[in-house]
């Protein structure tokens, strides 16, 4: 009971205290328009803060359905992603067209690479066309920009090839239309150099000069551009190794094209025919 009795004065003190505080206030305002302008300003100031850190109180506890919302629409977005790049894939296919066309005398067919490697001696790649599609050992894979590789084992609906990017690989080539002629293969550590080989000493060439597939080979067509010459080096003090700067960007390979020589088996069966003794 006494403990109650020193606390009601106490809470009366108090409210008696606000009400002169807030009365003198009042009072303050209305006597002079400066002093009303500072309070207004000063209750201004509290107001905005006291809304302006409720309003971030609520969007904090409104993060996680924020974030829910933001994850649903990216869901989504991946979705018509997708939806888009089949449609992309599906209208190139349909611009060639499924089919093996011919020309001259190589077959040609559209295909996109689904699988690949780069950063091995011996890399290769996979494509989405097999045997049902017509596909065969031995044909070559090419673009716009240069030589992709070499188709090494067919299944049902899908190659695999070794890619130019393999030690194991080499294209004949030519430098310009009428130059010489040697093998052009990877140098073995960048994506975009090769080194053209076996080049005779008393040939002269011009950096810059553009390599071309040289149609000695029973498997891609003459003509294809490879990239352009750099720097050279003497070997063995007989020939040349020429630096090539290639034109494909094999970090960003994609869609493809499969070449067949039509004449290919009659080409090899006259390269193993083996010259009669004569009697």
């Amino acid at each position: 009971m006494p403990r109650e009795r020193k606390i009601f004065p106490l809470i009366v003190n108090a409210a008696i205290f606000i009400l002169l505080e807030i009365a003198a206030l009042n009072m303050l305002r209305h006597n002079s328009e400066l002093q009303s302008l500072w309070l207004s300003r000063i209750s201004h100031t509290f107001m905005a803060k006291v809304w302006g850190g409720s309003d971030r109180l609520r969007h904090y506890f409104s993060l996680n359905k924020e974030n829910e919302r933001l994850a649903q629409e990216n869901a989504i977005l991946n979705q018509q992603l997708k939806e888009y790049r089949d449609r992309e894939d599906q209208s190139y296919s349909d611009s060639l067209t499924a089919e093996l066309k011919a020309y001259g005398d190589y077959v040609y067919a559209p295909a996109t690479i689904v699988k690949i490697s780069r950063n091995k001696q011996h890399n290769y790649f996979i494509i989405n066309k097999g045997s049902e599609d017509g596909i065969r050992p031995q044909s070559g894979i090419i673009t716009n920009s240069g030589v992709v590789g070499i188709i090494d084992a067919v299944d049902k609906h899908y190659s695999y090839g070794l890619s130019f990017m393999n030690s194991d690989i080499s294209v004949s080539s030519r430098i310009g239309k009428e130059g010489a002629v040697g093998p052009l293969s990877w140098d073995g550590v960048s994506v975009d150099k090769a080194v053209l080989k076996e080049i005779p000493l008393q040939y002269k060439y011009s950096p810059g000069d553009t390599v071309w597939t040289s149609g000695y080979s029973a498997i891609f067509p003459p003509d294809i551009p490879l990239g352009v010459t750099g720097g050279s080096k003497i070997v063995n003090g007989a020939v040349n190794e020429i630096e090539v700067h290639l034109f494909e960007n094999f970090t960003a390979l994609r869609f493809v094209t499969v070449v067949e020589n039509i004449g290919r088996d009659e080409i090899i069966s006259l390269e193993n025919l083996e010259t009669p003794d004569k009697p």
